[in-house]
């Protein structure tokens, strides 16, 4: 076999152009690698409740691994009527409508109360105080329109492979979703 002998010039265009190839070939790894780096980090699961299964039991308050529990009550406006005597602020067959701790449905607090006008309130949760016992939750539900719902706060969660509250959930109303659909909104 015999080979040609090839020209300086010959050579660097020989290398100038393996060096090309070589370049585009490192850029389309590195997008193809970024790209399936995306979509691993798309698919991340996270557990979260859903509004429409929940029973407000109390397990996400006592079962757990974090104390106060990462489970929150959260409050749809666009579903609420701003009620004077709402079930989830006040406790069922109240005597009189003042803030007095034994009239109020949270056993910590956690629900501040701001009037509106006549004869509507506005109701917001002061998320360090909530515990996550779904009492103002089944309230709203049984005397309400249900705009008080439970939601497991993902900067609070430690995102257990096995979540515990999960494991015990009678409504099996806890999932693990993707993070596009992270937070459940009542509406």
């Amino acid at each position: 076999m015999k080979f040609d002998k090839k020209t300086p010039e010959q050579r660097r265009k020989f290398l100038h152009t393996c060096g090309r190839i070589f370049a585009v070939v490192a850029i389309f790894t590195l997008i193809a690698f970024s790209v399936s780096k995306t979509k691993i980090v798309e698919q991340d699961f996270f557990w979260q409740i859903d509004p429409d299964l929940c029973i407000a039991c109390g397990l996400c308050e006592t079962d757990c691994v974090l104390t106060p529990s990462a489970v929150k009550a959260v409050h749809a406006k666009k579903v609420c009527g701003f009620c004077d005597l709402c079930g989830g602020y006040y406790r069922a067959n109240v005597r009189d409508l003042n803030t007095a701790a034994e009239n109020l449905m949270c056993p910590t607090g956690a629900i501040v109360r701001k009037f509106v006008e006549e004869p509507y309130f506005e109701y917001t949760f002061i998320e360090e105080l909530c515990i996550g016992c779904g009492k103002c939750v089944k309230g709203c539900n049984a005397f309400g329109n249900g705009a008080m719902y439970l939601q497991i706060k993902q900067e609070l969660c430690k995102n257990c492979n096995e979540c515990q509250i999960a494991k015990v959930c009678p409504a099996n109303a806890i999932k693990r979703v993707p993070i596009s659909k992270v937070y459940f909104l009542k509406e």
